[in-house]
């Protein structure tokens, strides 16, 4: 039974499977530099784990932001340790089946309330009621239980009204929070994305750098070969 190829990580000395190291010339020169700067003795030849390159990476940036946003905040560092963790921040929505399944009763009245007392059908049925209500007391006169002007009527919609305000506020307070967390991951997802495509840019620039550099070299060996061949032709034709 063959057993897997290991490798030394010159950063940490530590022996890891070889597909865990990767030679500190193949990064991009930013992140190498980086790692130069924590590890000033390195060679240039060297070896380093993932785990050095990913935290080369974090400490980038986090360098990076503090440069465009000064001090980090919280949603900063989220941002940060999921680049680091290669984390997916996007989340699915909740349906409104699975959010329901998360309320408890008195958020559950509370949207009921404020959701009725937002359409046309509330004010409808209180246009109504007020009209019944009024036009039967009017007709009753003297035997109407809230003749004019309608007392009881007017105590009632002030007891609606004191009870309707904070379930509705409830209601909002709720909302509020979910598009305030909603901002946040959005926040969060726009973030890590300018920085992984910044990222991808810096790599796209570093890996035509070298297809150019290596261009140059087979384009100076041929230019080589060529002038041997000109040197055995011109020799040949001497003799």
């Amino acid at each position: 039974m063959s057993h897997p190829a290991t490798a030394i990580c010159d950063a940490t000395g530590k022996t890891l499977p070889a597909s865990e190291v990767v030679p500190l010339s193949a990064l991009r020169p930013k992140v190498s530099q980086a790692i130069r700067e924590q590890y000033p003795t390195l060679p240039a030849d060297s070896h380093v784990s993932m785990a050095v390159v990913n935290n080369a990476r974090l400490a980038y940036a986090r360098d990076v932001l503090e440069e465009q946003l000064g001090d980090l905040t919280k949603l900063d560092e989220e941002v940060v340790e999921s680049l680091a963790r290669h984390e997916v921040l996007s989340e699915r929505p909740f349906s409104e089946a699975e959010e329901d399944l998360k309320l408890t009763f008195g958020q559950r009245v509370s949207d009921k309330i404020a959701s009725f007392g937002g359409s046309w059908l509330f004010i409808l049925s209180f246009i109504a009621v007020l009209t019944i209500w009024i036009t039967a007391n009017a007709l009753l006169a003297a035997k109407a239980f809230d003749p004019y002007p309608f007392i009881l009527l007017n105590l009632i919609l002030s007891c609606i009204a004191a009870l309707q305000a904070p379930v509705i506020m409830m209601s909002q307070g709720r909302q509020e929070a979910r598009d305030r967390a909603h901002a946040e991951n959005d926040y969060k997802v726009n973030l890590k994305a300018e920085l992984e495509i910044r990222h991808l840019h810096e790599k796209m620039d570093y890996l035509l750098h070298q297809h150019a550099t290596r261009l140059m070299e087979i384009q100076h060996m041929q230019l080589e070969s060529l002038r041997e061949l000109a040197r055995a032709r011109s020799s040949e034709s001497k003799h």
